[in-house]
C-alpha cells in the first residue's frame, strides 16, 4: 500500500485564482497506428468520487501514443477484479491488456485496487492498493498510469510530472501575461506569477522545485529564479543588452543562457551559487538557446555562423564547436533525448517550422509534426513525448507529439493564447 503526496521577451504576484479558467484540456489529434488495444474498467463503487480515475488512467495511456484504449460503451462486462474476468470475451474484442479495480473508503481517505491483466495469456500481471485523499486522486491516477506504462513498455512512465508554460491575455498594452505550473495533462494549473511585462523561456530545475525564466518587468529582460513551493525568487542576471534562455545543468548547479553583455548574444554559463560567470562562445555571430547534453559534458545551441540558424555541439573540456544539423537553411532551439542519442528542434521544412528529430549517430532529420508555426519544443522525462508550441485557429496552442510522430494531441487554453512549454523532470 502507497500513500501519495500530494529566447527573449513582472512584478511578481502570487495569484490562486479560478483553476479552472487556468487548465488545458487535451484533445487527441492523432492516434499511432500502432497503439496497443487496452481497457480500462470504470472502477467499482467509485461512482461518486469526485474524479473519475479509470478515466483518466485510459486518456493517460492514449495520450502516449503507446495505446489505444476500448471505449466503455463496447465493453459487454465490468468486472472489479481478475477472478471475475473472462478471458475469452475480452480477447474478442481484440483487447490485449485489461486494468480492472475497484474503490473503498478508509476514514477521509480512498483506497483504490487496480490489477493489469494479460488477456492473451490469462494472467495478472500487476496488482496494487494505493491510497489517497479525495484531493488527491488525479494524482493517484497518473501513479497508475506510470506503473501500467512501465510494466508494459518497460519505460518508466511520465504521466505525474509537470508540465510550466506561459499564457497571455487581451490586445496591445492591455496584455496579460501569466506563468503557470500544470499536470502533464494540463490539469490543476497553479499560476505562479503575473505580469503586464513578457514572461519567457521557463526552464525547470532537476529536482523539479524551482523554474528560471525571463522577465522584462524593469524594462528590459532579466533572467529570474523562482522557488515554487514557495514563490520565493531571486534576480539571477540583468545584464545590459539580452539575458535570455536559461537552462539548468544536469547537477542543478549552473546554468546555461544567452547574453550580449560583450557585443553580440553568447553562450554564457553562471555557477549558481557564486554567481560568477563564464563565457562559453566567442564568435561574431548570434548564439543562443542553449541546452546540456544529460551527462552535463557539453552544450547544444543555435548560431548562425553558418550563414543562418543552425545547431551546433560544443565540448565544455575543450571549448570545440561543431556544427551538427546540415538538412534544410534553418535548424533551432535544440533539445536533447534523455538518453543523449537524439535531439528534438525545430526545423523549417516545405510546408514551414515543424518539430523534428535527429538522430546524433547517423545525422538523420525526421519531421514529427505537419504543422506550420511550431516552436518551443520540450521533451518528457522519458523521452517518448514532444511538448511545444504552435497555432490553432488563430491562438497560441501546446502540441503534443509522440517521439516517433505516429501519435499527436493539442492543449488549448480556455482563453489566450499559452506559449513557452517546459516539460518538468520526474518529480521523485
Amino acid at each position: 500500500m502507497k500513500i501519495l503526496k500530494t529566447t527573449w521577451l513582472a512584478a511578481m504576484l502570487m495569484l490562486f485564482t479560478s483553476l479552472a479558467q487556468a487548465d488545458l484540456t487535451i484533445e487527441i489529434t492523432r492516434g499511432s497506428d500502432r497503439a496497443t488495444p487496452i481497457a480500462v474498467v470504470p472502477l467499482a463503487d467509485g461512482d461518486d468520487l469526485p474524479q473519475d480515475i479509470a478515466q483518466i488512467v485510459a486518456d493517460d495511456l492514449e495520450r502516449s501514443g503507446y495505446f489505444e484504449p476500448l471505449e466503455r460503451s463496447a465493453m459487454f462486462a465490468r468486472p472489479a477484479s481478475s477472478e471475475e474476468v473472462s478471458y475469452g470475451e475480452w480477447s474478442a474484442l481484440d483487447v490485449r491488456y485489461l486494468v480492472v479495480g475497484r474503490v473503498s473508503r478508509e476514514g477521509e481517505n480512498v483506497r483504490i485496487g487496480y490489477e493489469l491483466l494479460d488477456v492473451s495469456g490469462g494472467s495478472r500481471m500487476l496488482g496494487e492498493t494505493v491510497t489517497a485523499g479525495r484531493q488527491g486522486l488525479r494524482d493517484a491516477a497518473h501513479y497508475i498510469s506510470d506503473q501500467i506504462f512501465e510494466e508494459i513498455t518497460d519505460i518508466r512512465g511520465a504521466f505525474s510530472t509537470r508540465i510550466a508554460y506561459v499564457t497571455s491575455t487581451g490586445l496591445g498594452d492591455r496584455t496579460q501575461y501569466a506563468l503557470h505550473v500544470a499536470d502533464a495533462d494540463g490539469r490543476n494549473s497553479q499560476q505562479i506569477l503575473a505580469s503586464d511585462e513578457p514572461i519567457m523561456s521557463p526552464a525547470w530545475s532537476p529536482d523539479a522545485g524551482k523554474l528560471a525564466y525571463v522577465s522584462f518587468e524593469t524594462g528590459r529582460p532579466a533572467i529570474y529564479l523562482q522557488d515554487i513551493a514557495s514563490g520565493k525568487r531571486v534576480r539571477a542576471t540583468s545584464f545590459e543588452g539580452l539575458n535570455s534562455a536559461p537552462t539548468w545543468s544536469p547537477d542543478g548547479r549552473r546554468l546555461a543562457m544567452s547574453l550580449s553583455k560583450d557585443g553580440q548574444p553568447d553562450i554564457y554559463v553562471m555557477d549558481i551559487g557564486s554567481r560568477n560567470i563564464e563565457r562559453i562562445t566567442t564568435d561574431s555571430s548570434i548564439e543562443t538557446e542553449p541546452a546540456w547534453s544529460p551527462d552535463g559534458r557539453s552544450l547544444v545551441f543555435t548560431s548562425d555562423r553558418s550563414g543562418g540558424p543552425q545547431i551546433y555541439r560544443l565540448e565544455l573540456g575543450s571549448g570545440k564547436a561543431e556544427r551538427i544539423t546540415f538538412t534544410g537553411s534553418y535548424n533551432a532551439r535544440a533539445r536533447f533525448a534523455p538518453d543523449g542519442e537524439a535531439i528534438f528542434l525545430i526545423h523549417r521544412g516545405s510546408n514551414g517550422y515543424q518539430v523534428a528529430r535527429q538522430d546524433l549517430e547517423s545525422g538523420r532529420l525526421v519531421a514529427l509534426t505537419d504543422s506550420r508555426q511550431d516552436e518551443s519544443p520540450s521533451v518528457a522525462p522519458n523521452g517518448t513525448m514532444v511538448i511545444f508550441a504552435t497555432q490553432q485557429g488563430g491562438n497560441g496552442v501546446l502540441g503534443g507529439v509522440s517521439a516517433d510522430g505516429r501519435a499527436s494531441f493539442r492543449l488549448p487554453a480556455a482563453q489566450g493564447d499559452v506559449r513557452e512549454p517546459a516539460w518538468s523532470p520526474f518529480l521523485n
